[in-house]
């Protein structure tokens, strides 16, 4: 697991710094969105529920260009369970918050085609990256719901894949303001668009858990892991700002 997550972070790095080499007059895209995720195939068989999420990305292009290269990363939570416990044995009567979730990280490279003019812009996405599947436990205390202490219970990397389809639609234009250079004096977006966005991601096999997949009993701890692919389908609306 740890070697296939190098692997892919070198790559998803020398990307990056390929991409950032060469970002004069260029389009800088900036992408902030929520998510809701459904597992397909094999991984709806294990994971029945919907899990929510948090994403954003950042893309790279020639101005008046169709292609533009970057990088996609979102969190998604896919399942989490909360109980009460004593604080410990010898002090039975203060309780802690007890947490348990069940997370996806996606963090893919990514390429677009994108009509780059008009109030409307159809696009679609090529994405080649990672999910990281793992589980946690934190102790929060009752009444602040500060955490006291966290462990990871499971973690598996798998290889991912997969495209997309959406729109953009203008909802702001900035007015550009000239300086005494000639140069524009503002240095917010350019234009502000709500995205729309429809994705599949084709996840390789990976070992996880699911809610209710640790089992405790005198004081010990064992897991019902699955094993499947992982495949995703993604949907999102957010704001995209150009630049």
């Amino acid at each position: 697991m740890k070697r296939g997550f190098r692997r892919v972070a070198f790559c998803m790095a020398g990307f990056l710094l390929a991409s950032g080499a060469s970002t004069q007059a260029q389009n800088f895209q900036l992408g902030l969105y929520p998510l809701l995720s459904q597992p397909q195939a094999e991984f709806q068989r294990n994971v029945e529920n919907l899990g929510l999420g948090i994403g954003g990305f950042f893309f790279f292009g020639p101005g008046n260009g169709y292609a533009s290269i970057g990088a996609d990363f979102a969190y998604i939570l896919y399942g989490s369970e909360e109980r009460k416990e004593p604080f410990s044995t010898t002090i039975p009567d203060v309780t802690v918050n007890v947490e348990t979730t069940n997370n996806i990280i996606l963090g893919h490279l990514a390429l677009r085609l994108q009509i780059p003019v008009g109030p409307v812009r159809p696009f679609v996405d090529g994405q080649i990256g990672f999910h990281y599947l793992f589980t946690q436990t934190t102790i929060k205390n009752e009444q602040l719901e500060e955490p006291i202490a966290t462990s990871t219970n499971f973690q598996d990397i798998a290889f991912s894949y997969g495209g997309g389809a959406g729109v953009s639609i203008k909802i702001h234009e900035r007015k550009e303001q000239l300086g005494t250079g000639g140069d524009p004096t503002e240095k917010s977006p350019k234009y502000t668009f709500i995205e729309f966005r429809i994705r599949y991601l084709a996840g390789g096999e990976a070992n996880y858990l699911k809610e209710g997949s640790i089992r405790r009993e005198g004081g010990k701890v064992s897991y019902d892991t699955k094993h499947s692919r992982t495949d995703l389908m993604t949907y999102q609306v957010g704001l995209t700002f150009w630049f």
